[in-house]
């Protein structure tokens, strides 16, 4: 019997809605050849409806979600609303009422797209940032006090627990122990005096555990001047909430374009859907212009595939991703080309 997947889809703001398409498009495709289908249900919630309602999503939003096996989310943010109101409104609550707490974050280079630094050469960098996506310095505990006055102070607390600092890590040296067996942690701990030290020590703890992995630590400041400088040199970097989220935009930059970088915000164990999305926002610089890269949402659809037990089917997509900037002068803008949105979903679709 064909297996059926049940996906949620949330467009979201700007060229979230440019970018799903083409990825639904790459996914039936997948499914009539792997032999499982996928049904859609699509969800309005955006800054559009908070502007409208109030609200980035319904007060019952989660449990629409719940019984789904896996979201596909374009992009949220545009101007008008804060960036804090629509990342709490949404995101946030999505990651941490589905305990999505591994957030993965691959990179690659690609024959084809010049990388902006010089030693960043195709088939060398191939590097996964694990980052720790519902604690860290990404809390809700804090406030403000004397709000208008020459007092004024704000105190945002960063919340790390032996729980989520070990499951990350747990998860991060497995994934090392797959791939080729090298791990990096991210730390401050010569500037940051409990929460860093204490994330030290829970590594060093799970290291133990996983022998079969070589693994260092590198201070976030060098690991960032590293990335830069030599790229090749890492295959799993695991890191706080703050500092995988800065990391991984940075290796993006480094592979040549945001435009082509996935995203997976994972529920490891499968109790709840994880959600998979493009690092690149919803660029409303760009938006409606038809112009948009669509790499990143079937790059994120392809790990949504894999997630949910399709490898093969993934595979064939980032084999196709490879070829069409390997083997055609087809790109868009973000990557020196011309091509529209639609244009380059096409050829990507040929190549399939």
């Amino acid at each position: 019997m064909t297996t059926n997947h049940r996906i949620a889809l949330i467009p979201g703001d700007g060229i979230g809605a440019e970018v799903l398409p083409p990825a639904q498009q790459v996914l039936d495709l997948l499914g009539r050849r792997h032999g499982f289908s996928l049904s859609y249900t699509s969800y309005d919630w955006s800054c559009e409806r908070y502007l409208r309602e109030g609200a980035m999503m319904p007060a019952d939003g989660i449990d629409q979600l719940r019984d789904k096996d896996a979201i596909l989310l374009g992009a949220v943010g545009y101007p008008g609303v804060p960036d804090h109101v629509s990342l709490w409104g949404l995101l946030i609550p999505i990651r941490r009422s589905f305990r999505q707490y591994v957030n993965l974050r691959p990179v690659r280079v690609f024959a084809g797209i010049d990388s902006p630094v010089r030693g960043a050469r195709p088939g060398e960098v191939d590097l996964v940032v694990v980052r720790e996506n519902v604690e860290g310095e990404y809390s809700e505990i804090g406030g403000r006090l004397n709000q208008g006055t020459a007092e004024e102070l704000a105190v945002q607390e960063a919340v790390f627990t032996r729980a989520g600092v070990t499951r990350v890590a747990d998860y991060a040296f497995s994934l090392a122990a797959r791939r080729r067996g090298k791990l990096t942690s991210a730390t401050k701990s010569n500037g940051i005096i409990h929460t860093m030290p204490f994330w030290d020590e829970l590594i060093a703890e799970r290291a133990a555990e996983h022998p079969g992995v070589a693994w260092d630590q590198e201070h976030i400041d060098a690991l960032a001047a590293k990335f830069v400088l030599d790229p090749a040199r890492f295959d799993v970097v695991v890191a706080s909430n703050l500092f995988g989220d800065i990391l991984s935009d940075l290796a993006a930059a480094v592979a040549g374009s945001i435009g082509v970088a996935p995203a997976a915000n994972l529920n490891p164990e499968g109790e709840f859907p994880s959600m998979f999305e493009p690092v690149h926002g919803s660029a409303p610089d760009i938006a409606g212009q038809g112009i948009a890269n669509p790499l990143g949402a079937i790059w994120s659809a392809a790990m949504m595939l894999d997630h949910l037990g399709h490898p093969a089917a993934a595979k064939d997509i980032t084999d196709a991703i490879a070829s069409v900037l390997a083997k055609t002068d087809t790109r868009t803008r973000d990557l020196g080309g011309t091509a529209t949105t639609a244009e380059f979903t096409d050829r990507l679709i040929e190549l399939l």
